[in-house]
């Protein structure tokens, strides 16, 4: 009867267990993160006895959980992508829609400011014109640091953003080490997997990913390293490493990260990828950087062709025109680890060979080096970089002064710093040059059937440019300008240039014809140079000659469009992929309310028949003890 007893009271304690795991499935069935439990029952090792092998029994051998790394990495993997497609998708779709607005817009922004020009010159002499003219500008000025200010404001949330994901970061990585810890010590005593335990640290584990990329690799005592960046550790069994928000060396403002153990500070900051951290850093190096300085380049470039056009006209006052935009210059910073006194004076010398890129020059053993800031890759310079021979790279002239360590640097942002300082400086109306300052005509009495054009302004800086010249032609094929003994020869539509002016004569002179070129004395109603300004929106002025400002306003905007476009797509399909994973993962450690019902029901039945097994033992052993004692 003693077997009997303890075969039954084994299967009352295993049935016993596998309730307390179903009971525990039950209560989580709704709990993130947590994986089924099973109670493994197996048989005891049988006795010999009466020259037989009897059964004893039953224990809980193993409670396992219901669990598969390789599903679980999968969706890892797909969540940290979805992440980091969806946050970059966020970020994008703020500046397509500041941008692409259609009514505040850049583009239509733009247009308003070209439509008052194309105003001026049907009317030049209309003061309300040229004073809508003026609001215009300033409007578009106020527009344009209105979004320098947006993307300012814009880069500031990403820094905080930063600075907050590298705290979530670090603390996900202490839990996660201390559960190691906790994980190790549960195993070593018992023998059995803690699994409540193995069930967190898998949630930090995921949580980690929505935040970075990572890699981790399980450890021969059941810990897990975990790995983020190019490999650098962020757990080592119990003990975690920190990522922190560090300082750009070139910039106080702008967050980078590091992450610092016991071996000392990494900087990760271009290695990471995956979550919410990674897509904040693609939305600032693939779209946020590169709009800041896309603008101030188209900002430049308007000041450039209005000032050089506005320059060579002529206002209502008989004056030549100035200055019409003003611009911040190129900004330079040095590393805040620089040894060495060195310093930069960079200008814009060619406005068109400008580029949207930022450049690092650095102090090397053999001399200065140039590299672009964001791909790292060389730019080649000419010159050596003193006053007198300063180096000249697209579009720009770096003169060096003081005394450079080696490995000093300083980063150079040509276009970034030029909205904020961006101002229209012409205030009166009546200082809006909207005539030519010269005038050409045919001489009253010629006796060719040539013609003359109105003529354009090459160099409005020339003093002869207003002082009167004459053509004369000595015959059909040849003619002088006044001032100079040389003798042309005339092609008809060729260009004669002289005293900072152009002009074509066309058709056919005779000896003695003659044409003057001079000042523009009475040009109140005079709108060529406002013609050419209202044209140059479509002029070929950037990338080295071959966009307009117009092509490249479109383009701009278009890429910004696109690049949304694709980053929302991007994250749709990722949330779908994201979504499947964790249903495959579900479907293998999820609680399934129905199984555990019919589980409970089942475990029940044979734990009550067990008590009926024990209370026949009982009675066995009774009726035993009454027989012996008759």
């Amino acid at each position: 009867m003693a077997d009997l007893l303890n075969t039954s009271i084994s299967g009352l304690l295993a049935f016993q267990r596998a309730l307390d795991v179903t009971s525990h499935n039950i209560t989580n069935a709704n709990t993130v993160g947590y994986s089924r439990q099973t109670a493994d029952i197996t048989t005891r090792t049988p006795q010999f006895l009466g020259g037989n092998w009897v059964g004893s029994g039953a224990d809980v051998s193993n409670i396992t959980r219901a669990y598969d790394n390789f599903l679980s990495d999968q969706a890892r993997s797909a969540s940290s992508s979805y992440n980091q497609s969806n946050t970059y998708a966020t970020q994008a779709a703020r500046i397509s829609n500041l941008f692409g607005d259609s009514t505040t817009g850049l583009s239509a922004t733009m247009q308003k400011f070209v439509n008052s020009l194309q105003a001026v010159a049907d009317s030049p002499n209309s003061a309300a014109a040229r004073q809508t003219m003026l609001s215009e500008a300033n409007s578009l000025v106020e527009r344009l640091k209105s979004y320098d200010a947006s993307l300012r404001s814009l880069d500031s949330q990403v820094n905080a953003s930063i600075s907050s994901e590298a705290d979530s970061i670090s603390n996900l990585a202490s839990g996660i080490a201390e559960l190691n810890k906790q994980i190790a010590s549960g195993y070593a005593q018992s023998g059995q997997a803690p699994n409540d335990l193995l069930d967190q640290r898998d949630r930090l584990l995921d949580e980690l990913a929505t935040h970075v990329n990572t890699n981790v690799v399980k450890t021969d005592d059941n810990q897990v390293n975990v790995f983020i960046g190019n490999g650098q550790p962020l757990v080592v069994g119990s003990d975690p490493s920190k990522v922190v928000a560090t300082s750009d060396p070139y910039d106080p403002t702008r967050k980078r990260l590091a992450v610092q153990s016991n071996v000392g500070t990494i900087d990760i900051t271009s290695s990471l990828s995956g979550g919410t951290l990674g897509g904040i850093l693609s939305f600032r190096s693939d779209m946020l950087d590169p709009a800041r300085n896309t603008i101030g380049k188209m900002s430049v470039a308007l000041a450039d062709v209005m000032n050089e056009q506005h320059n060579a006209g002529m206002d209502l006052n008989g004056n030549m025109g100035s200055d019409f935009f003003a611009v911040g210059d190129v900004v330079v910073r040095a590393h805040t680890n620089n040894t060495g006194t060195a310093s930069a004076t960079v200008t814009r010398t060619d406005v068109g060979a400008l580029t949207n890129s930022d450049y690092i020059l650095t102090n090397t053993a053999s001399g200065w080096s140039l590299r672009r800031a964001d791909t790292g890759a060389t730019v080649p310079m000419t010159g050596t970089g003193t006053a007198v021979d300063p180096f000249l790279v697209e579009g720009l002239s770096i003169e060096v002064s003081g005394t450079a360590s080696v490995g000093d640097s300083l980063k150079i942002l040509p276009s970034s710093g030029a909205v904020s300082s961006m101002r229209v400086l012409v205030t009166d109306a009546n200082e809006v040059a909207a005539a030519a300052p010269i005038v050409a005509q045919a001489t009253t009495g010629n006796q060719g059937n040539a013609t003359i054009s109105a003529g354009q302004v090459l160099n409005s800086t020339n003093p002869a440019l207003r002082t009167a010249a004459t053509i004369t032609f000595t015959s059909a094929t040849t003619y002088t300008v006044s001032g100079d003994a040389t003798v042309y020869t005339y092609t008809s539509g060729s260009n004669v240039d002289a005293n900072g002016w152009r002009v074509q004569v066309s058709g056919t002179p005779v000896a003695g014809d003659s044409f003057t070129v001079g000042d523009n004395s009475n040009g109140s109603g005079d709108n060529r140079n406002m013609l050419l300004l209202a044209g140059i929106m479509s002029e070929p002025v950037m990338d080295n000659g071959t966009t307009s400002l117009t092509q490249g306003i479109g383009k701009f905007v278009g890429d910004i469009g696109v690049k949304t476009n694709q980053a929302q797509v991007t994250a749709a399909a990722q949330k779908v992929v994201s979504e499947e994973a964790q249903e495959s993962m579900q479907s293998v450690s999820g609680v399934n309310l129905d199984e555990e019902a019919a589980n409970l029901l089942r475990y029940q039945q044979a734990y009550m028949a067990i008590s009926q097994m024990i209370k026949i033992a009982d009675n066995c052993f009774q009726s035993v003890l009454a027989a012996t004692r008759g």
